[in-house]
């Protein structure tokens, strides 16, 4: 693609790919023992929750900061603040007998950190590369981001399995070493502040205003809103999932090879929207997405032997993550550089910190039922999206 040409671009690009490596090592881990440790889907629900909950309140706040501080400061003062965590991480979970509450505590602040990260790091991206290859730059962060579900989720489960959670927890602290090299490398653009003469809440609250006024940015967050918080639990539920429907244990190299399939497919379908879908519109790729994603999680969700399963989630992967970065792409087209960080926080609140709230739920669920009466209702909400999920541009904005 025509923005790896771009030096400085190609540089936070990999440091980031490699830093994101780590990052799913210790995501897939994460799940993973907290199953091992209790046998139960609430606590993994109570750790996801820690991880991606941080997102829902603290990422506005981030967005904030995003357009007010230095972008490239405040994410290497970040990432080196991740790696000390990842190593405290590491130390609990070595004892014999792990504390659950330091396992909560420390993967919290983690998840607060990466709350203020997420919105700094989507709203320095457009800026490397100008509007005219944003879609590419999109497209190809997510196939990053998703390469790394692959590779991370691989090596983290055979290191999982082989050594044990700390050695897993310990390389991703090493790994956020990359993001910080290439930062430290690189200057980014200048942003000019937007709303300085605005109190501090009129500026936090920039992004509902702009959601409010401009049709498709509302409705790409309300309908992320809808498919993260009633569609998605199953990935935060994926070692119970794979446990009790498809007899594969969590602490176990083909669940670390379940998750990476998944990534292939995330990744495949990224890389899909700037290259075998570039000329089709993103609006019409959302809706066919959405579509063939509550399809294809329905199948998953009534499949009992590991073997198809291997192929199917690979489908489900490329379905789901080709219509979040189609979704994406839209919502970005119609931000300015200046209002990016403050509406990406809402997004990231979106996408991530919905997520845990849907597995605080699901969890108990889960307990009392199964995976399926969980997964498959969230399948045909995703098919109600394919029509709901309208972003079209020519229709009115509320004013």
């Amino acid at each position: 693609m025509a923005v790896l040409r771009q030096d400085t671009f190609r540089r936070v690009y990999t440091g980031a790919f490699l830093s994101n490596i780590g990052t799913w090592m210790q995501n897939v881990v994460l799940g993973a023992l907290a199953y091992d440790l209790t046998g139960s889907s609430s606590f993994v629900g109570i750790v996801l929750f820690a991880q991606l909950g941080p997102m829902l309140l603290f990422s506005i706040v981030g967005g904030m900061f995003a357009d007010t501080f230095d972008r490239r400061r405040l994410l290497i003062t970040i990432s080196a603040t991740q790696g000390l965590l990842a190593l405290a991480l590491a130390s609990v979970v070595r004892a014999d007998d792990p504390s659950k509450a330091w396992i909560v505590g420390i993967v919290f602040c983690m998840g607060v950190g990466q709350s203020v990260f997420g919105p700094t790091y989507s709203a320095v991206l457009p800026d490397l590369v100008g509007p005219g290859n944003l879609a590419g730059a999109i497209s190809l962060n997510s196939a990053q981001m998703n390469g790394s579900r692959v590779i991370g989720p691989a090596i983290g489960g055979m290191l999982f399995a082989q050594y044990g959670a700390a050695w897993v927890f310990s390389l991703n602290a090493i790994t956020y070493l990359f993001v910080i090299g290439a930062l430290l490398s690189v200057r980014l653009p200048d942003v000019e502040a937007s709303g300085a003469d605005e109190s501090r809440l009129h500026r936090l609250a920039l992004g509902f205003r702009i959601a409010r006024n401009r049709f498709p940015v509302g409705r790409c967050l309300v309908t992320m809103v809808v498919f993260s918080f009633l569609c998605l639990p199953f990935i935060g539920q994926m070692p119970v999932l794979a446990d009790r429907n498809l007899d594969i244990a969590a602490r176990s190299t083909a669940y670390g090879w379940l998750y990476a399939c998944f990534g292939l497919g995330a990744m495949l379908g990224a890389l899909s929207v700037g290259t075998v879908f570039a000329q089709t519109p993103k609006e019409t790729l959302v809706r066919v997405g959405m579509i063939s994603f509550g399809l294809s999680l329905a199948v998953f969700s009534w499949l009992r032997m590991p073997a198809p399963a291997f192929v199917v989630i690979v489908v489900v992967g490329f379905c789901y993550f080709a219509t979040v970065t189609a979704l994406s792409t839209v919502l970005q087209l119609h931000l300015a550089g200046n209002e990016r960080g403050r509406v990406m926080a809402l997004w990231m609140m979106a996408f991530g910190g919905t997520v845990p709230l849907g597995n605080l739920v699901a969890g108990p669920l889960i307990d009392a039922t199964s995976v399926t009466t969980v997964v498959l209702p969230g399948a045909i909400i995703a098919l109600g999206l394919g029509w709901w999920a309208d972003t079209r541009t020519e229709r009115p904005y509320a004013h």
